[in-house]
């Protein structure tokens, strides 16, 4: 069987996570592959492998070639495939194959305040299409399906393909470093994120006496916004209290994870959540949100909950917890397992056989 894959999302961050980890369990099955994307990307994972095609596209997805005017030469070798797959929910027009697609969440219809009227009308336009396009539907969880459901229909299949670890994560859990005085979020600055309620929290945690020193992962440029009142935050609490790392390397990040004292995680929205699981296989406790994802994915494992977007109750169990002095977590090897890119790809290749 031929299957096109749309790679143009390989350097997206969940997206390109999820695809990147994807594709040698898909190159490794008896299809052929054509790969849309950059090449020079692309040559990494397909160096070596006979059974794949790799197709140069400098499309931008979800643009208005991308949506009306795809280019003949790649809608005919498309269409002389059997399926085309999207990692996310851009499909461009012309195909004529069967399509299949992954819609890791449908956050704006739910948190429409994280976007113009525009904006959400626009992004409503490009799920409504990938839906009616679609034939199956893939998604990162439970929670995930049940919002498609709400917002798009019941109709068409959605089948929940869990995100998972990284094998560099795995690596790297072999080191175990010493614990230091430090609380790491991993996140950006839009409401959903929750960084807001734990900056209040760490606030009043640092006024009872709290020690430790927060670590946000990435580049305050990067969390700039037309509202800054997260950053002034940020500011009123000093730079010996706050610390952005600016871009760092997974190692870095592996680093940073696993000598912290504790992850938070306060989302109010996720599709699925990753931090929190690198976090624990990386020997570091995490502080999650209450909400229904979160409950989903995180049921089994040994995290600590609080109330979601309650400031108080974040600061009460961060004292609590820090009171342990820095304690690890050591997880068992059903969960370490229990998500895997190799269990997602290959649900994924049975639903393009079926």
């Amino acid at each position: 069987m031929t299957i096109t894959i749309d790679c143009r999302h390989i350097d997206s961050s969940g997206i390109g996570v999820y695809l990147r980890e994807c594709l040698p369990f898909f190159l490794d099955s008896d299809n052929y592959f054509n790969l849309i994307g950059c090449p020079a990307r692309l040559d990494e994972i397909a160096s070596g492998r006979n059974n794949c095609c790799l197709l140069e596209c400098e499309i931008k997805p979800f643009s208005l070639k991308d949506t009306f005017a795809f280019p003949k030469k790649l809608l005919g070798t498309i269409n002389r495939g059997e399926l085309f797959y999207s990692p996310f929910f851009n499909i461009p027009n012309g195909i004529k194959v069967p399509v299949y697609t992954t819609i890791h969440d449908i956050i704006f219809p739910d948190m429409p305040e994280l976007t113009s009227k525009i904006g959400l009308k626009a992004r409503m336009f490009f799920f409504r299409r990938c839906y009616k396009k679609s034939k199956k539907i893939f998604t990162v969880s439970g929670f995930s399906k049940s919002r498609i459901a709400a917002h798009l229909g019941e109709v068409k299949p959605t089948i929940v393909t869990y995100s998972a670890i990284q094998p560099w994560i795995l690596e790297q859990a072999k080191n175990s470093p010493e614990k230091n005085k430090t609380i790491v979020f991993v996140g950006n600055i839009k409401k959903h994120k929750g960084l807001d309620c734990l900056l209040e929290a760490f606030r009043l945690a640092r006024n009872d006496g709290l020690q430790h020193r927060l670590v946000i992962i990435g580049s305050r440029d990067n969390f700039r916004s037309s509202d800054n009142s997260v950053l002034r935050k940020i500011d009123s609490l000093g730079k010996e209290a706050v610390l952005f790392t600016g871009f760092i390397s997974n190692q870095k990040l592996a680093a940073y994870l696993s000598a912290c004292s504790l992850l938070v995680q306060p989302s109010l929205y996720e599709g699925f959540g990753l931090p929190p699981l690198e976090a624990m296989v990386l020997g570091t406790l995490a502080l999650i949100s209450d909400i229904p994802v979160f409950k989903e994915i995180y049921n089994d494992f040994p995290v600590f909950f609080f109330r979601s977007g309650d400031c108080l109750d974040l600061k009460e169990k961060m004292l609590t917890i820090l009171s342990q002095n820095a304690v690890s977590v050591s997880l068992p090897e059903h969960l370490i397992s229990k998500y895997t890119f190799q269990k997602t790809a290959s649900t994924i290749l049975s639903e393009f056989n079926s």
